[in-house]
């Protein structure tokens, strides 16, 4: 037995009713308030920006560990009685400064540290990129790049007097020495580092030469050129430290000579946070680089 509807009811000389007629419901309104928007979204940039704030708190806490360490060592006396605190060497930089002496030697030192890496560093590269990219320049210049880099530069630094005087010639070529090895290294072993299927692929494809070097070759090498980059700085200003040691009159090692002689540990201090402040700028410096130019890599961060 079948159950039948009634068909609904027509007025006369009304038409007969269409299925358009029969009209859905209308949704319920699926519209957030914006009041709950808006604080959902506050307390997404007051998380984003904690996370960020105890980030930046993480990467200078070693920094904090070790001046609270120094603090507490000058201040037990664990360092030795001559050693000042850095609330007195934070006293001697700010004199110094005054005095503009500070100034003009740290001019005088990134003047000469800027001239010998801006020849030394192409020059590193341009070897390591010759010997990677063609065999037989590395049969030729490897076995003297590699000779002479045995020799420790910093030991250098009289046969330069005697080569080219005791200006700052002789004081640029010993700065210029010291980064065109590690980035001879780097750069070399990044192109040799590169995947051999992926030259292939790309050969297969018609790339040139110039467009295989620039396409795929130097963008696979250069997270390891990077990494040399970052060892040339470092190297390029440890020795500026031995260039101004020796026959100079200006710069920060000079600085650091003449507060030896007068007993200034304090100055000693201010000369030696200055040289590990411009080696962490620097490497900044290249870090930020790095994260820029090497965004499309995606490897292991660490846990």
């Amino acid at each position: 037995m079948t159950q039948s509807t009634a068909p609904p009811l027509v007025a006369p000389g009304d038409p007969p009713p269409t299925d358009a007629d029969a009209s859905p419901p209308a949704p319920a309104s699926t519209e957030r308030s914006p009041g709950r928007s808006t604080a959902r979204s506050a307390r997404r940039s007051l998380a984003g920006a904690a996370l960020a704030a105890a980030l930046r708190l993480r990467r200078v806490s070693g920094l904090i560990a070790v001046l609270l360490l120094w603090w507490l060592g000058s201040g037990q006396g664990w360092l030795g009685s001559t050693t000042p605190s850095p609330g007195s060497v934070w006293s001697a930089a700010v004199e110094l400064v005054r005095s503009g002496e500070y100034t003009h030697h740290l001019g005088v030192s990134l003047e000469r540290v800027g001239k010998g890496l801006a020849i030394g560093i192409p020059l590193g590269i341009a070897l390591g990129l010759a010997a990677g990219l063609t065999r037989a320049v590395e049969d030729v210049i490897d076995a003297p790049i590699q000779a002479f880099r045995m020799l420790p530069h910093l030991a250098l630094a009289p046969v330069f007097i005697i080569w080219f005087g005791i200006g700052e010639t002789s004081k640029t070529m010993l700065i210029l020495i010291g980064p065109i090895f590690p980035l001879y290294i780097n750069v070399l072993h990044g192109i040799r580092g590169v995947d051999n299927r992926l030259v292939e692929a790309a050969r297969s494809c018609g790339l040139s030469r110039w467009g295989l070097t620039r396409r795929v070759i130097l963008p696979g090498a250069l997270p390891q050129i990077l990494v040399g980059l970052r060892q040339a700085l470092g190297i390029g200003w440890l020795t500026l430290v031995v260039a101004e040691q020796t026959a100079t009159t200006s710069g920060i090692g000079y600085l650091m000579t003449d507060a030896r002689e007068f007993l200034r540990t304090d100055v000693m201090f201010v000369v030696l946070v200055t040289y590990a402040l411009l080696g962490v700028l620097s490497d900044l410096l290249v870090r930020l680089v790095e994260r820029r130019a090497l965004a499309w890599r995606r490897g292991y961060t660490g846990r």
